[in-house]
């Protein structure tokens, strides 16, 4: 999210609506304090701003209009919860751009003019009453594609000495074709229902009557077909939990072509076959992503560091004028370039 934010401020017209009795915010004020940096309210309000129009954007539909209002662990509403997030990301920001010149990081003019096209852009495309619910003001805009920019430039300065060797061993992603019998059955009325117990028995039968004949078929998936059944695909290791830990507990155990037997899930049951021990694709594309996460531990655990060297106050009386229940904020993408 953080990275397409330059992205999307050049993209994007804002609509935000004041549902009811908003604190006044003075754009000025501190609304928290890394070292002797800090950072003002209209700062962590236009930050903010954007990272909820993105929840909003993805989560609004099956969470509802009153999300944020809503429990994302006990004690703590997803408002809560995100926003101690976005207070994070600001913080780490900061103390990525007091530390640039550690590793020599500045910004170029082709940086510069990115950020004032996006700015202006931005600027242009929404009206004033809008940018200042949100704190939309050119030069507070600015600064947080400049502090974006900064923490790109910082995170591969960072992570630019991290181990990128990765062996098949550790990344060996093997794959296998597998039916799924579900407990599941559709009435004529369309509604889904859970089959009872006696169903279940002759469903494990039909499981059992397909895993014997697939025995002896030389092409697994043409053979689920010619029986009405579909054949998925799925590259695993011993970590992977879905579609069930029963069936990547089982199939992890054969050697390649062999077939499980009839596996129970939580919710069906499984036959599968085992096509290959080591899947070239998934196995590289494993690769990518192990190399990612040691980068971004790499990353956080150097942000995390210096965080602990200064002291960080946050200064809760501001924050929580930055109120998502009782603002909410949408974005429409008019397709614009991304800026760099």
């Amino acid at each position: 999210m953080k990275r397409k934010l330059v992205g999307l401020v050049l993209a994007a017209v804002i609509g935000a609506v004041s549902v009811t009795g908003c604190s006044k915010l003075d754009n000025d004020d501190v609304v928290a304090e890394v070292g002797g940096t800090k950072i003002t309210a209209g700062v962590a309000n236009f930050y903010a701003r954007f990272q909820q129009s993105q929840y909003e954007a993805y989560y609004s539909s099956f969470l509802g209009n009153d999300m944020w209002s809503g429990e994302a662990e006990e004690g703590k509403t997803y408002e809560d919860s995100v926003k101690e997030t976005i207070m994070n990301n600001l913080q780490s920001m900061y103390v990525l751009d007091m530390h640039k010149k550690d590793y020599d990081i500045t910004l170029t003019e082709e940086d510069e003019a990115a950020i004032k096209k996006a700015a202006d852009a931005f600027g242009e495309a929404n009206t004033l009453e809008d940018k200042e619910l949100i704190s939309g003001d050119s030069d507070t805009v600015e600064e947080v594609l400049r502090l974006l920019t900064v923490q790109e430039k910082m995170r591969e300065a960072i992570t630019a000495d991290v181990d990128t060797e990765v062996s098949d061993e550790e990344a060996a992603q093997k794959s296998m074709k597998y039916v799924y019998f579900s407990f599941n059955k559709t009435g004529d009325d369309g509604n889904t229902t859970q089959m009872t117990d006696e169903e279940k028995e002759a469903l494990k039968k039909d499981a059992e009557a397909f895993r014997q004949g697939a025995e002896d078929a030389e092409d697994f998936p043409a053979y689920a077909t010619e029986k009405g059944y579909e054949a998925a695909n799925l590259t695993f290791d011993s970590s992977t939990t879905s579609p069930a830990q029963e069936l990547i507990k089982a199939a992890d155990a054969l050697a390649e072509g062999e077939l499980t037997d009839v596996v129970e899930g939580p919710s069906g049951y499984y036959v599968a076959k085992v096509t290959s021990l080591l899947d070239r694709e998934a196995t590289d594309t494993k690769k990518e992503s192990i190399i990612s996460e040691r980068k971004q531990t790499m990353f956080n655990e150097q942000i995390e560091k210096w965080l602990d060297e200064e002291k960080v106050t946050v200064h809760k009386s501001v924050w929580k004028k930055i109120n998502f229940v009782k603002q909410g904020v949408t974005i429409k993408d008019t397709g614009s370039e991304e800026s760099k």
